[in-house]
C-alpha cells in the first residue's frame, strides 16, 4: 500500500475518541513520561530474559510473517518476542527512544492458523501505524492498578480512555484486513480467540459466526438491550469477539477498502494490470506471550 496512511483506514470511533483524549489537560504529557529509563530497562530485561526473540536466524517463519505485513502497511518492523503462556494472545507496547515490540503467546499460535497469525501481526502493527503508543501506555498503567501514578485520572478519564481503546481496536482490525485481503481470515482469528480450541478446529464455522454477530445486533436492537450492552461492554479493553466480527465483515464490503485493494494492485508503474497481489504462502503459525499488560489482540 504504497504511501498509506493512517487515516486512510481508521476508524471513526478511533478518530471521535483520539480527539476527545486530546483535549484532556495534561494527560498526554503524564502518559509520555510515564514510561521512564527504569521503566524502559524493566520491560526490555523481562522480554530478554524469559523470551524468545525472532529473527531471521531464531523462528523464521514467524519472521517472515512480521515483515512482510510491515512492508505492506508502509513501516519499519518492530521486535518480535515470543512468551510461553497458556492465554491466547498477543500485544504491543512503543517506549520512548526503543524500537517497539510485540510479544506474542505460544497458545495463539497453536490456536491460529499462519494467515491468522499474520492478521494478528498486522493488528498490532496498526497500532504503531496510528501512533497509539502513548495512550496504550496511559491504559496499560490503569490496567495494572498504579491509578496513583496519574493524579489527573478521574473514573471519568479512565472511562474515556477504555472507550477510545475498544475504538482503537477496530482501527486495527482494518489494519489486519489490509494485509490479509481477506475477511473470513480476520474473522476466523476472532471467533477461535472467542472460543476456539485446536481441537476443534475443523468444526468452526466463519457463517455462523457471523449471523450469530447479526443475532447479537437484533438482540440489543430495543432499548432495554442497548442498555444492556453499553452496562456489558463499559469497563472491557476491547469490543465483543461478535461485534469485532461484523464491523470487519462490513469494512471487507465497503468502497474505502476496495479503493485501498484496487490501489495495492496497481504495479509501481501506476497502472492496473487486472491481476491481483500474490499473497505469501501460508507458513506455520507463531505464539505469542505476555506480561500484565492489557492485551491487544
Amino acid at each position: 500500500y504504497r504511501g498509506l496512511s493512517a487515516a486512510q483506514f481508521q476508524h471513526p470511533l478511533d478518530q471521535q475518541n483520539t480527539a476527545l483524549l486530546r483535549v484532556l489537560p495534561g494527560l498526554e504529557l503524564v502518559a509520555r513520561n510515564l514510561m521512564g529509563p527504569v521503566a524502559e530497562q524493566v520491560l526490555l530485561l523481562e522480554n530478554i530474559g524469559t523470551s524468545i526473540k525472532a529473527g531471521p536466524d531464531q523462528l523464521p517463519s514467524l519472521h517472515r510473517l512480521l515483515t512482510e505485513a510491515a512492508a505492506m502497511l508502509q513501516m519499519e518492523a518492530p521486535d518480535l518476542y515470543v512468551r510461553q503462556n497458556p492465554l491466547p494472545n498477543a500485544y504491543t507496547l512503543a517506549i520512548a527512544g526503543r524500537t517497539p515490540f510485540i510479544v506474542v503467546h505460544t497458545a495463539l499460535l497453536e490456536l491460529l492458523t499462519p494467515a491468522e497469525v499474520q492478521a494478528v501481526l498486522a493488528h498490532e502493527l496498526g497500532h504503531l501505524k496510528c501512533d497509539h503508543g502513548v495512550w496504550l501506555t496511559a491504559a496499560n498503567v490503569l490496567a495494572l492498578g498504579t491509578v496513583s501514578l496519574l493524579p489527573v485520572v478521574s473514573s471519568a478519564v479512565e472511562e474515556g480512555l477504555l472507550r477510545w481503546l475498544r475504538a482503537a481496536e477496530l482501527t486495527c482490525d482494518r489494519a489486519a484486513l489490509l494485509v490479509a485481503q481477506d475477511s473470513k481470515v480476520v474473522v476466523s482469528a476472532l471467533m477461535k480467540l472467542a472460543g476456539g480450541s485446536p481441537s476443534l478446529a475443523g468444526e468452526l464455522n466463519i457463517d455462523a459466526f457471523l449471523r450469530q454477530a447479526r443475532s447479537y445486533d437484533e438482540a440489543t436492537a430495543s432499548p432495554v438491550g442497548w442498555y444492556l450492552r453499553n452496562a456489558q461492554t463499559r469497563a472491557l479493553s476491547h469490543p465483543l469477539p461478535v461485534m469485532r466480527a461484523r464491523e470487519i465483515d462490513r469494512w471487507a464490503q465497503s468502497e474505502q477498502f476496495r479503493a485501498l485493494l484496487a490501489a495495492n494492485q496497481q504495479p509501481a508503474g501506476g497502472t492496473s494490470s487486472g491481476s491481483t497481489q500474490q499473497r505469501p504462502a501460508q507458513r506455520k503459525p507463531v505464539q505469542s506471550g505476555g506480561t500484565r499488560i492489557i492485551p491487544v489482540q
